[in-house]
């Protein structure tokens, strides 16, 4: 019935559905981002700027570990504080219009996905559609961990190394917003993009591309390339904190190569 409708709709039909699909995008993205643009300057204090202070959840985990533990660098939360300095006239209202648009694309990603889901399923057989919700569901979720991850673990750690290096103790450290907010969402649209190598890896096995064996001779060269993206995403000569980002991203490895068949697939 789907395929018999399908026939029937002419091109400017489609065009007519994709227009509808991408208007109804708009308006959530542009009511989300107003609401945000309201709220902004409570989330800015309490989640943007909290890997700001001491007192940030991570920084006292990461206390709370080492202290506990002799032979590990003790981490302290005591005096840390990064202080933000604004450089240009207009950056903190163009930082407020643009991070709430962020924002808002973050938390209406499964509603777009939803909305360009209902364009393409007309045009799936059932089987294929199961395949597709299976996908959007994992894809959502390790999405949002991924983003999870980045603001609790990767952004605060790599924030804590850089506010405290210093090339010369004459070069004090003052950091723009715009640098701030540049790094921040940097990493967190990164982490959420790299937590979607599973569902990546999981499509390609689908399709017979990967296999498990692929995983398996290959993992001594991914824990190489793995350790330097973590040393590159946190620039730091601590074993631990470098411990911190490497060890999720591997254990993104690890599942993906779970998710793949364990052999070629053949096609008949």
């Amino acid at each position: 019935m789907a395929e018999e409708k399908l026939q029937e709709m002419s091109f400017w039909d489609h065009v007519d559905a994709l227009r509808s699909v991408l208007i109804r995008i708009v308006v959530v993205l542009v009511l989300l981002t107003l609401g945000l643009f309201a709220l902004m300057p409570s989330i800015f204090d309490q989640i943007i700027l909290a890997p700001c202070h001491g007192d940030f959840v991570l920084y006292r985990l990461f206390e709370r570990m080492t202290s506990s533990v002799s032979w590990l660098p003790q981490f302290s939360t005591e005096g840390f504080n990064v202080d933000l300095i604004n450089i240009k006239l207009a950056s903190q209202f163009f930082i407020h219009m643009s991070t709430s648009f962020w924002l808002a694309l973050v938390l209406a990603f499964p509603i777009v996905l939803y909305f360009l889901w209902s364009f393409v399923a007309p045009a799936l057989y059932p089987r294929e559609k199961r395949g597709v919700k299976t996908a959007f569901l994992i894809g959502c979720f390790m999405f949002f961990l991924g983003v999870a991850v980045g603001y609790f673990i990767v952004f605060p750690v790599t924030l804590r190394f850089l506010a405290d290096y210093h090339v010369s103790q004459l070069v004090p450290n003052q950091i723009s917003l715009d640098s701030y907010m540049d790094t921040f969402l940097m990493l967190i649209f990164i982490m959420g993009v790299i937590f979607e190598l599973p569902l990546v890896a999981w499509l390609l096995g689908t399709l017979g591309v990967l296999h498990r064996g692929f995983f398996r001779t290959y993992r001594r060269h991914a824990v190489v390339v793995l350790l330097a993206l973590a040393a590159i995403i946190t620039p730091t000569g601590d074993p631990f904190t470098l411990m911190v980002v490497f060890l999720p991203i591997y254990i993104l490895y690890e599942v993906s190569a779970y998710l793949v068949p364990k052999s070629p697939v053949t096609s008949l």
